[in-house]
């Protein structure tokens, strides 16, 4: 299945995805489970495959696409887990390097990402996200893809002038994050180390890689990350970028207002999104 959470006619729902329309679950199910998450954590997926002969009630175009999971409890993502990303970077460590991201970084599918207005290195990186379906800690990596709920595309923005020795200041500005379009459940990826990644800016080509060159796959990362927290339905780990950034890049490629990024994913689909500047913000008065 393809589980979708949007919004309509500013009201917030969720739903599972049928060619270019939406079967509208959260309409259906909204008084249980206000969300694609809480249905997760009531572990009530198999609820939403009885859904699977009803006809779409809205089009896919008439949506506002929200971040699949648009609250999680926690983001944690993945550095330097791909050889060619260590390689531009001169990065030996062998442990994952990881950082945190905030549920209020991210936006959804279509939806603009916005341009740090204190940044002039705003670079792009198209990422595998994991969506968590249940809850667990010490997790073995042989029963790690047991806790999967699904996974989706994810564009971790990074003000690259903003990242010093630790990653969270360059991470976190308000709606740099992509994610989407959707969430794919686990029963279609078995595997997720067999996955083409690519990702594009302004239609040229600009990183394409396979998960299979992870340094660190999924279930040693739900091992080790699971060693120290305890994982919950709707946590999202986001497996880290092939290499290809532009910062790297001679001359630096960095994304302006304008542009559009777009990260495919096998077996997913494709997160397209435009750039654009971050508002102003006024200082803060009494």
């Amino acid at each position: 299945m393809k589980l979708v959470s949007f919004l309509y006619q500013g009201k917030r729902s969720y739903g599972v995805v049928k060619g270019e329309g939406v079967v509208d679950a959260g309409r259906r199910l909204g008084d249980c489970y206000a969300d694609l998450k809480a249905l997760l954590a009531a572990g009530a997926l198999n609820e939403l495959r009885g859904f699977s002969e009803d006809k779409p009630d809205l089009s896919l175009g008439s949506l506002a696409f929200l971040p699949v999971i648009e609250n999680p409890q926690k983001i944690l993502c993945v550095g330097m887990n791909y050889a060619d990303k260590r390689q531009e970077f001169d990065q030996h460590d062998p442990a994952p390097t990881l950082f945190v991201r905030f549920p209020d970084s991210q936006t959804g599918h279509n939806a603009p990402v916005l341009k740090p207005r204190r940044s002039s290195e705003f670079d792009y990186e198209g990422e595998l996200a994991v969506i968590i379906g249940r809850a667990g800690e010490n997790i073995p990596r042989e029963r790690a893809l047991a806790y999967v709920a699904g996974y989706s595309c994810y564009m971790d923005g990074s003000a690259r002038d903003w990242q010093h020795s630790w990653f969270t200041a360059g991470k976190n500005w308000p709606q740099t994050g992509a994610f989407g379009p959707w969430l794919v459940t686990a029963d279609e990826i078995p595997d997720p180390q067999r996955l083409a990644i690519r990702t594009w800016l302004n239609g040229s080509m600009v990183q394409r890689d396979s998960t299979a060159n992870m340094i660190h796959p999924v279930p040693e990362l739900i091992e080790y990350i699971s060693a120290f927290t305890h994982l919950n339905p709707g946590d999202v780990i986001i497996t880290g970028s092939p290499g290809g950034i532009g910062k790297k890049r001679t001359p630096p490629l960095f994304m302006q207002a304008g542009d559009r990024i777009e990260v495919e994913i096998e077996r997913i689909g494709r997160l397209s999104n435009r750039v654009m500047d971050a508002p102003e913000l006024s200082a803060a008065g009494c």
